[in-house]
């Protein structure tokens, strides 16, 4: 048996939606600029910069209902809905049409942004990481087997901070779909069971303050609630 000098982490997980099982979580990535209105309101034109991808760490995970710290180092602490793809078959140099048997199941999230952070790192040609990985960022509900739901290339992507729609249009809407995402991904590195894809949220994002709850729902998977608590 192999000794470790301090006890390892437990798994991150995502509860399984009407089940007792859990996904557990291997990495999570991110797609930038996937929605154009979304790549228009932060300045970039969705015609000529395509998306590219972002890295969250597993333990960043939160689940639904969850009460999170507003967190340090920010005073524009944004919201982000998304459709979460799980993966759950390894593959690697994949063509388009081969994706979609590689995906175990879809949810609901919300990719919490520190955008100051963001911000300034991007303006500065540096990495995101303290605007993207910081803990408590990815927000994600339950996962849906596609066995169970198939997948989902359209229908209503929406979110409300305290009852008031900030973002709302429909996953159809994607700059580039689903598979296109998982192939471009594939090509880069090998996907694994257990990743975790966020590809990318439509225009309306803006600030969360402490006290607001803040609600992602996408037809077919349901709602994910977040409310945030007291600054760290």
């Amino acid at each position: 048996m192999t000794d470790f000098t301090f006890p390892p982490q437990p798994q991150s997980v995502v509860p399984v939606a009407g089940s007792l099982q859990s996904f557990p979580v291997r990495r999570i990535f991110c797609v930038g600029r996937n929605y154009g209105e979304h790549t228009r309101e932060m300045g970039f034109d969705p015609d000529r910069e395509p998306p590219f991808f972002f890295t969250k760490p597993a333990d960043a995970v939160v689940h639904d209902g969850a009460t999170i710290p507003y967190p340090p180092l920010t005073q524009n602490f944004h919201h982000e809905a998304e459709l979460v793809v799980a993966i759950g078959l390894e593959g690697r140099d994949l063509p388009v049409e081969a994706c979609q048997s590689h995906i175990w199941g879809y949810a609901v999230g919300n990719d919490l942004t520190r955008r100051d952070q963001q911000l300034q790192a991007r303006d500065k040609g540096r990495p995101w990481d303290w605007g993207k990985a910081f803990d408590n960022s990815a927000v994600i509900g339950p996962i849906h087997p596609v066995a169970e739901i198939g997948h989902p290339a359209s229908g209503s992507i929406r979110l409300t901070v305290n009852g008031i729609v900030k973002q709302d249009a429909d996953l159809a809407e994607l700059i580039w779909s689903v598979p296109e995402i998982v192939s471009f991904l594939s090509h880069a590195v090998t996907i694994k069971p257990g990743d975790l894809i966020m590809t990318g949220t439509p225009a309306g994002v803006s600030p969360l303050v402490p006290g607001d709850v803040c609600v992602v729902s996408i037809d077919g998977l349901g709602e994910l609630t977040t409310k945030i608590g007291p600054r760290e």
